[in-house]
């Protein structure tokens, strides 16, 4: 069973609603004990890192997805819940994430040109660092996909798997083995975006 993360932060319905369009099933739960044993797992996200850490922590829902990726299952954060995924973030302070891959989350601000609108919201085209990552396999450079944020995943390394340029090259997509991040949302970038999600499924 695939389970979409379920702890009061995201988009659920239009998130589950797009796995539907690809024939996949999808649950939508905030139970830690079917998250350990989810098949595969999405973690959603909208709003700020520090609340949405704190929301993880106080479920035991941190506990859950970092012993289910350490045990292999797939797991996709998406915009946020891509974000969750690293080491720390300095929205608004500095606070810790699940550490599953490496790396920090900053302003944009800090790398955008200051004439550039914040958050950066709008389709861009993908820029692949690195073509191994299933996810894309049926997507090609130069495809778009959707944002809407004001915070990006900085220092990757080799987890980066594509970029967006928005005045300055801003990551757009992470892999770390079974661990993947979306900075945009597939859920809204069309044809593009179920390809991804569709890709996610078949792994």
């Amino acid at each position: 069973m695939m389970i979409i993360v379920d702890y009061g932060v995201g988009n659920l319905f239009s998130l589950k609603s797009s796995f539907g369009f690809v024939d996949a099933e999808a649950r939508v739960s905030g139970d830690p004990e079917e998250i350990l044993c989810a098949d595969k797992i999405i973690l959603p996200g909208v709003g700020a890192f520090g609340d949405a850490a704190k929301k993880l922590r106080d479920l035991g829902l941190d506990q859950a997805l970092t012993a289910a990726a350490g045990r292999g299952t797939p797991l996709l954060g998406i915009c946020l819940g891509m974000q969750l995924l690293f080491d720390k973030s300095y929205e608004y302070g500095e606070h810790p994430g699940l550490g599953l891959i490496p790396g920090s989350v900053r302003p944009i601000a800090e790398v955008i040109p200051s004439d550039l609108k914040i958050p950066h919201i709008g389709w861009n085209a993908l820029h692949f660092d690195r073509r191994d990552c299933p996810l894309f396999a049926d997507v090609r450079e130069g495809d778009c996909v959707y944002f809407v944020h004001s915070y990006y995943a900085a220092d990757c390394g080799s987890a980066l798997v594509a970029s967006a340029e928005y005045g300055a090259p801003l990551t757009a997509a992470v892999q770390r083995e079974n661990v993947y991040g979306c900075q945009f949302h597939p859920e809204k970038s069309g044809q593009v975006g179920m390809k991804i999600l569709r890709a996610f499924c078949d792994l």
